[in-house]
């Protein structure tokens, strides 16, 4: 049994080491496991939420793609595509945006941040909010739900926008599934031990913040970024304290069990902040390096990531194209033509295929069932003393004639001769116990050779 698993990176800059500890190395070690099914994107329609500035959007695509091939990702194996190549993305995100609550999207974390940070400077509450921001739950819970994975790789302050997707997907199963359910529920995978890297100031490594360490630059570059780690003003002999120190946490993300514990203990003993950044630098430099060149001889060739990358739409959208179908089914979004046809159908085997079954009570009484063709019951007779009264009345209405059909709630009753002969089911609403109806008359109507 395969186990489904979605992640992506947004498109607005250039990957950094807390990307690819966070979501892309995990990512990449899940793909390889026999028992996976995984999609992993460019999230490039979250991009123009954040950023206005197409050239960087579009050097972070291309930067970003190389970055997910060079570090491993076997495109074989995997379902590898950008956001914008799934025109049916946009469109579920529609569908999923009518059964979204506005009071559950007043609750995201990036929005109520842009509120509480507009109060707080005396300004409107929505001030600089767009629609993209306020709605982006919603694009992604159309990311997951639309190939309805089951795991879904994400940084700790990412599990709400999860946890919305199931939200909003038990909505739609709810309103439209009619007992299908369309949508599996998400669960968010998180990686403990990595979840959210420290940047160089301590704050979570962002792009936000400036204090990324860059992921596939030069290794000059990356060396001159761990000589910036923030740390204590404890000097070399000084003993140090591992667990307070974010040069430390980047460390054991990256280092074996033995190569952890050896640099905790040589921090205890007195160990220079310098000689423990060079041993992290050192520890990235043999883990990245080849990752490193392999990801500057993709940059080169953009037309060969293009190629993969449409590739990979195609395949995704395999998937993609006729669930959407039958999603706009769902909702009502149907052909004319098709819908004509349908129905058409559903009134000959209706017709052909609609029975009587007669069945004796334990009190000796007699009854019947007029059943469709795919068996539902569409009437119960009342009960009769004998079975020839009761052959009677299903003879009467075989032999065809105006119906005396009495809607009653959210069922109805059929009467022959001033007296109520038989019942029907109780429906969810009125629409069903109407088409109800129309399929008994359809049943009882005599045909024509």
């Amino acid at each position: 049994m395969t186990t489904r698993i979605l992640t992506g990176i947004t498109t607005t800059g250039t990957p950094h080491l807390g990307n690819y500890a966070g979501a892309i190395r995990p990512a990449i070690v899940a793909s390889r496991q026999s028992d996976a099914d995984s999609f992993y994107f460019l999230a490039d329609y979250h991009a123009l939420i954040k950023c206005d500035d197409p050239q960087r959007i579009q050097r972070s695509r291309l930067e970003i793609a190389a970055t997910w091939l060079a570090a491993g990702l076997d495109v074989d194996r995997v379902t590898f595509y950008r956001q914008s190549d799934i025109p049916e993305i946009p469109e579920l995100t529609w569908l999923l945006t009518c059964v979204a609550g506005k009071g559950l999207l007043n609750r995201a974390h990036a929005y109520k941040a842009s509120v509480d940070k507009n109060v707080e400077a005396g300004e409107d509450p929505d001030a600089g909010v767009t629609m993209g921001l306020f709605s982006y739950p919603v694009l992604m819970a159309a990311d997951i739900l639309m190939f309805n994975a089951e795991q879904v790789p994400v940084g700790r302050d990412q599990i709400q926008h999860v946890e919305m997707a199931r939200d909003i997907g038990q909505r739609f199963n709810h309103l439209f599934g009619q007992g299908k359910a369309f949508f599996v529920m998400p669960e968010a995978l998180i990686e403990e031990s990595v979840a959210t890297l420290p940047g160089l100031d301590g704050r979570k490594m962002s792009k936000s913040y400036d204090n990324t360490i860059p992921l596939f630059s030069s290794a000059k570059a990356m060396k001159e970024a761990i000589s910036r780690i923030v740390t204590d003003s404890r000097l070399p002999g000084e003993p140090k304290d591992p667990d307070n120190s974010h040069l430390f946490t980047l460390y054991q993300a990256f280092a074996t069990q033995e190569q952890t514990q050896a640099l905790r203990a040589d921090l205890l003993q007195g160990l220079g902040w310098g000689d423990a950044k060079q041993r992290l630098f050192q520890l990235l430099d043999t883990e990245l390096g080849e990752a490193r060149e392999n990801y500057h001889r993709l940059i080169e060739r953009p037309a060969d990531l293009e190629d993969i990358l449409l590739a990979g739409a195609q395949k995704a959208r395999r998937i993609a194209t006729p669930f959407l179908g039958e999603l706009r089914e769902a909702v009502g979004l149907r052909s004319f033509r098709e819908s004509t046809q349908a129905v058409a159908a559903t009134k000959k085997k209706a017709v052909k295929g609609a029975r009587f079954v007669s069945f004796r009570e334990d009190d000796g009484s007699f009854r019947f069932r007029l059943l469709a063709a795919d068996g539902e019951q569409l009437l119960l007779s009342r009960t009769f003393a004998d079975g020839k009264a009761a052959g009677a009345v299903t003879k009467q209405l075989q032999q065809g004639g105006p119906l005396d059909i009495r809607s009653e709630g959210q069922a109805f009753t059929v009467w022959l001769d001033g007296a109520c002969v038989a019942d029907s089911p109780s429906y969810a609403e009125a629409t069903a116990r109407d088409a109800a109806i129309e399929s008994l008359r359809l049943a009882l109507t005599p045909q024509q050779d």
